[in-house]
């Protein structure tokens, strides 16, 4: 493996694509996964690649596949709730139970955030984890401090509450525990069916009118899901998560996001026909957008699984964008520019209204009440 200044992502590139000719049709590296490569952190000074030879001799050897293990790693953090600083997004405070997503949506806006931490936004991502094994304690400290109001918090914005660990370690739904007693109004957003096991909670706030889910669905293709999105919730089963929460009394949006122009756009009625039709009240979407290193996965992604939409997916998406892949200025960056992009969001306003997925979520905070002190933690003086 050479070693290199800078970037070389042909090096990663140049191998053959599931789908090619050159390729025997082999499927690729990595079994289960959404990245197929590890892109360099744009942080580091000195980077290693693997020459093409090399991933060509893995995809020979190993033709069913590699399989890469979920590492976890506990993480540390002192705080738990994160300021909103965002004009576009909703919410006033994010609470993230976990450091990257086993999900592996190849085209999550959070997986550069793990450059941060020195690895790649690629298969490091959905690969290695970090959880907050202390978020409960962190978020009951921080609910009795003096100068809080029980403002709404969003769970998440940069990992999916929901993931699969979140079935064995449990932080998730500790820190909903610590809301109900506080009566803190929450809103959670995810992929996964397993939201569903938190329902009694979230039914619990609901009754306070201080509990919101939303359920992101970007397609209803299966086969389509599995390889965009390969570890979260299959379609059916979203759509069976926003009918068990709407049948407890928790209001649901559905969330369209994100809009992929030339691969899911055309899905939108429909998308939004089943979650109505499965008890949801809202609607939203998002456009994609490209930042930084997440445009080498998606497009290894892209040309591995539909190398003959690649180009036309490629050339739209730099039509809502104004010929570029990413528009970080606030509100454009959400809905893209353009003509493309005008229909795309007339055709969405067009068939919520027509649906009736118009509610928005408001959440109740007049119920809020400070919880009692955790262990260790020096209790009320009255």
């Amino acid at each position: 493996m050479p070693a290199t200044n800078k970037p070389r992502h042909d090096a990663l590139h140049n191998r053959p694509r599931a789908g090619d000719p050159a390729s025997g049709n082999l499927p690729p590296n990595v079994r289960g996964r959404g990245a197929g490569v590890n892109p360099a952190s744009r942080f580091d000074d000195f980077h290693l690649h693997v020459l093409g030879e090399h991933l060509d001799e893995l995809v020979h050897e190993h033709p069913g596949g590699v399989q890469v293990i979920t590492r976890v790693d506990p993480d540390h953090a002192r705080s738990i709730l994160n300021p909103v600083e965002s004009p576009d997004v909703p919410g006033d405070w994010t609470l993230n139970p976990y450091r990257g997503c086993e999900h592996g949506c190849i085209y999550c806006y959070a997986r550069p955030g793990h450059e941060y931490l020195g690895l790649s936004c690629g298969l490091d991502f959905e690969t290695r984890i970090f959880a907050k094994h202390d978020a409960p304690q962190l978020l009951r400290r921080a609910l009795r401090e003096p100068s809080w109001t029980g403002r709404p918090i969003t769970m998440s914005g940069v990992t999916d509450p929901y993931q699969p660990i979140e079935r064995r370690l449990c932080i998730t739904r500790r820190c909903l525990e610590v809301c109900v007693e506080a009566r803190q109004a929450v809103s959670v957003i995810t992929k996964n069916h397993l939201v569903t096991r938190d329902r009694d909670l979230l039914s619990a706030l609901a009754k306070l009118g201080a509990a919101h889910a939303a359920v992101s669905i970007t397609t209803l293709d299966h086969t389509l899901a599995a390889s965009m999105e390969p570890r979260a919730s299959a379609p059916a089963d979203r759509l069976r998560a926003i009918r068990e929460l709407a049948d407890v009394g928790v209001p649901v949006t559905v969330m369209t996001a994100p809009i992929i122009p030339g691969l899911n756009d055309h899905e939108v009625p429909a998308i939004l026909a089943a979650a109505r039709d499965a008890g949801a009240v809202g609607a939203g979407y998002v456009m994609l957008r490209l930042p930084h290193q997440i445009k080498d996965v998606f497009f290894d992604w892209l040309r591995r699984h539909h190398p003959a939409r690649a180009g036309k997916v490629e050339s739209l998406i730099r039509d809502v964008r104004a010929g570029a892949l990413n528009d970080p200025r606030f509100k454009s960056r959400m809905r893209g520019e353009g003509p493309l992009a005008d229909q795309l969001a007339a055709t969405f306003k067009l068939f919520k209204r027509r649906l009736g997925l118009n509610d928005r979520a408001s959440l109740d905070t007049s119920h809020f009440r400070r919880p009692a002190a955790g262990a260790g933690e020096q209790m009320d003086l009255f």
